[in-house]
């Protein structure tokens, strides 16, 4: 079985996440990783809050606090949430470890040994009101590309693309509004991306599993002419700008690393520190010299982080000249959107995770999102398309299946697995329906089609409604009692299976689905044989009960509560 090493695009620290973030990084990830060890595989999913940079001083300073206390405090709320949505990391970590400094520290140093790091003269926007430079996000104007009068110094929320402050039309002082700003030179160190450009297109070329959105993302950086970019920025809160020695680099008292430059490297920060609390080997996952070179590494993440993922970070990697993973496969997603615009929260536009699990259980998001996965194309949300999606699929389908068959278990046959009965056309249906389906769904999961994946569960599901109206036990039982008693046999086998093939995407209910069918822990795993034997794999006489309901159907006053509390459709 294969080793899996698997991170999702670092959260931001300003905030609790909204489901756009939800879905295009950590929730993907989680269902894969889900999967992936339900398969076998070993898996290590590293995941942290990405905690340096603008957003958490602003975060920090809007909420009155410090921003060592905001970041401690953020953190805290991301992974509860994270744990409230059922995200299975091995381990949620922080960007601001000491483990990612040191090795931040050790890559620029390496890098510039290389002569991928040079010191140079910048311009910058200065705020003489504010008496400071302006780094990214602390500048905000009009987008010289497409004209939005609220485009970020660092990138513009309308269009997408990255900027420099210095870009902005008008700008101004996102920290006190001040336009009494001007262009100051200033001392940086710049990443030599260009000198990479050649290793880097081959990389590319070369690399496999990759969805078209990721690499041409990539292609289109490189065809454009691969900027140097600046890893250094004028802010007190971040990763010191360190000499061999330990020592403040001269000239760089005030400056970090770009957070840009060291949130990648969490990755493995995190997972060194997950080895440490854990007793585990984080070098056999990072480094190929000490056995990563049998490690698949998929990165999950939103298009926008792409370009960072596939020039930027790999620059770091490749530059350095030691051996280093590089990633395998990369999943990128496109947006989820809000109502004709993007989920936003720096604007606190669209429904945030903490809110989303206080109005629906995190299953009816987790199945809800994934099925309409922002895959090929941006995905809209809307509140109607939810309750179609939790009503239709989890309750009608799923649900009404499990529901119907494990009651008439129980009124009929005293809650145990009935013997008796011979296996008929309907049977042969089931049987091919499965053979056929089955491979399918792990198919799909394996190459990380999430739609396809929700799709062929759901259908999964749906032979199994088709099954109970061609096997009819409840007409049979009238007057064939053994001929009802395979169609339940039958049905409560396919529930365990239900359960089983659910487990990645809606746990909680899964869980619900197993327990009461009495599957054991050891028995839940994707080794499913032959379909025959998985259809008679409850032996006769195993007890069964019915589970409470498993899904509430989203009733037309609630959209329209929500509607009114969060916005979207004519309000």
């Amino acid at each position: 079985m294969a080793r899996i090493l698997i991170t999702s695009a670092l959260p931001y620290i300003n905030g609790v996440k909204h489901l756009g973030n939800l879905a295009g990084s950590m929730l993907p990830a989680d269902i894969y990783a889900r999967a992936m060890r339900l398969m076998g595989h070993e898996v290590l999913y590293i995941c942290a809050t990405d905690e340096h940079g603008t957003p958490a001083e602003l975060a920090a300073q809007a909420a009155e606090m410090g921003v060592a206390e905001y970041c401690d405090k953020m953190h805290e709320a991301q992974k509860q949430a994270g744990a409230q949505f059922g995200l299975s990391y091995d381990y949620f970590g922080r960007s601001s470890a000491p483990s990612t400094a040191r090795l931040t520290q050790h890559f620029a140093q390496v890098l510039e040994k290389n002569g991928l790091i040079e010191e140079r003269v910048s311009k910058q926007v200065y705020s003489n009101a504010d008496g400071r430079y302006l780094p990214d996000r602390y500048v905000e104007g009009t987008c010289p590309n497409c004209g939005f009068e609220k485009a970020r110094g660092d990138q513009c929320d309308s269009c997408g693309k990255l900027l420099d402050p210095v870009d902005l039309i008008d700008p101004y002082s996102a920290v006190s509004g001040s336009h009494d700003v001007e262009v100051r030179d200033t001392n940086h160190l710049y990443l030599l991306q260009s000198k990479m450009s050649d290793r880097l297109r081959e990389w590319v070329n070369d690399s496999t599993g990759w969805p078209p959105l990721a690499s041409s993302i990539a292609l289109k950086w490189l065809d454009e002419g691969l900027r140097d970019r600046s890893i250094t920025r004028d802010l007190d809160w971040g990763i010191p700008v360190t000499d061999a020695a330990g020592n403040v680099r001269d000239g760089f008292d005030g400056k970090v690393f770009y957070v840009w430059f060291d949130a990648p490297i969490a990755y493995i920060g995190a997972t060194q520190d997950w080895a440490t609390e854990n007793d585990g080997d984080w070098e056999s996952w990072w480094r190929t010299d000490k056995g990563a070179d049998d490690v698949q590494y998929v990165q999950f993440m939103g298009k926008d982080n792409v370009a960072f993922h596939t020039l930027s970070f790999p620059t770091t990697i490749m530059g350095s000249d030691e051996p280093w993973k590089l990633v395998d496969q990369l999943k990128a997603f496109n947006w989820v959107t809000w109502y004709g615009g993007k989920f936003s929260t720096s604007q606190g536009r669209g429904v945030f995770m903490d809110q989303a699990i206080e109005i629906a259980p995190s299953d009816y998001w987790r199945w809800y999102l994934m099925a309409n996965a922002p895959e090929g194309s941006d995905a809209a949300f809307t509140w109607e398309d939810f309750q179609s999606s939790v009503n239709s699929d989890l309750a009608n389908v799923l649900g009404n299946f499990v529901n119907r068959i494990t009651k008439y278990c129980v009124g009929k046959f005293d809650g145990v697995v009935p013997s008796g009965g011979e296996a008929g056309e309907a049977e042969a249906w089931l049987e091919n329906e499965l053979t056929d389906r089955l491979p399918k769904l792990i198919k799909f999961y394996e190459a990380r089609d999430f739609r396809k994946a929700m799709a062929e569960t759901r259908a999964i599901w749906a032979a199994g409604n088709e099954y109970l109206t061609q096997a009819a036990p409840w007409t049979h039982y009238k007057t064939d009692v053994e001929q009802a008693a395979i169609g339940v046999r039958r049905g409560l086998n396919l529930v365990a299976l239900f359960g089983i093939i659910a487990q990645p995407v809606i746990p909680e209910a899964a869980a619900k689905i197993l327990d009461a069918i009495g599957v054991p822990e050891d028995r839940r795993s994707w080794n499913f044989g032959k379909v025959k034997d998985l259809l008679d794999a409850l032996p006769v006489g195993h007890t069964v009960a019915a589970p409470e309901l498993l899904f509430s159907k989203i009733e037309d006053d609630s959209v329209a509560n929500w509607t009114e509390r969060f916005g979207g459709g004519d309000s």
